[in-house]
């Protein structure tokens, strides 16, 4: 009988390039494990995920329905004014940098997070459409439950306006359900600058007069008649006039959506509804941005 047959051993140039073939398999290898070992993310590491980077579990536990049994439109309801609040969060984050941004002349950056607080404006009028596809009827099934909640004591959306310029103490007053915590965040909004004043302070450092309404609309009229010098500042003027509109365009929606769904009616909160809605759409951030158009 023969022995066992031996294994064929390749040799001169198919044996090299088994080698080096052999080689880098084994550098990726030990790279790919040297990796692994310091990463931890992902499947790999097991320490974090996209579930709990997020909290997600949390999270998905906020959407409460009070109704019994659970109205379906409901669901919609809290989860559209959860997202507004999650989105009146990253205004306010973004706000504040860009007031702090033009009180430290960087006008570039103010400029920029504008701009990304305008998309977000414009995902929040947005947003109205997919409450607009709940009918008055279905609205009706749980909205007793309601009150006396209302969207009138949302608190970071009163911040958003403060910040923006447009402070109304009295609201402190009117609104007597506000936290110890709430109600310090309003106030402490009360006693800041504004993003007004940031912009006024920008015009103040290129040596522009800006003590009275008649100094800042002079001043204004310098920077939108030499943008050569003065063109990131008229640029700053157009984004918060931007920011300005995006506001009333949100009010004027939300106005519309909620005599669609209760008419006349008062609100869950107290307020006489679409009427106090309507008394707040002539509100401006920058009215003396808007009174320049007048005279150029």
């Amino acid at each position: 009988m023969s022995g066992p047959v031996s294994p064929v051993r390749p040799t001169g140039r198919v044996a090299r390039e088994a080698l080096r073939r052999d080689a880098r398999v084994g550098r990726v290898t030990s790279a790919a494990s040297r990796a692994s070992e310091g990463r931890s993310f992902g499947e790999e590491g097991a320490r974090l995920t996209y579930g709990s980077y997020l909290r997600l579990p949390e999270l998905l536990d906020q959407q409460r329905v009070a109704s019994d049994p659970p109205a379906h439109d409901e669901l919609l309801f809290i989860t559209i004014h959860q997202v507004y609040e999650l989105w009146f969060q990253q205004v306010l984050h973004e706000l504040e940098t860009v007031r702090d941004a033009m009180f430290t002349g960087r006008a570039w950056q103010a400029r920029q997070l504008l701009g990304r607080v305008h998309s977000i404006e414009r995902v929040l009028i947005g947003q109205v459409e997919v409450l607009e596809t709940m009918t008055p009827q279905d609205f009706l099934v749980f909205r007793s439950r309601l009150a006396p909640a209302s969207g009138f004591q949302s608190v970071q959306f009163r911040e958003i306006e403060f910040l923006s310029g447009a402070k109304d103490p009295d609201f402190l007053e009117r609104f007597h359900g506000l936290t110890d915590l709430e109600r310090s965040r309003l106030q402490r909004r009360l006693a800041e600058p504004t993003l007004w004043d940031a912009f006024l302070h920008l015009l103040g450092t290129r040596g522009l007069a800006t003590g009275s309404d008649e100094q800042i609309t002079a001043s204004l009229l310098v920077v939108a008649r030499d943008r050569d010098t003065h063109g990131d500042a008229w640029d700053l003027a157009e984004a918060l006039i931007e920011h300005d509109a995006n506001a009333w365009l949100w009010r004027s929606r939300h106005v519309l959506m909620v005599e669609r769904q209760i008419g006349t009616k008062s609100g869950t909160g107290g307020s006489s509804g679409g009427p106090y809605l309507r008394g707040r759409l002539p509100v401006r951030y920058y009215p003396l941005l808007w009174e320049l158009r007048n005279h150029l």
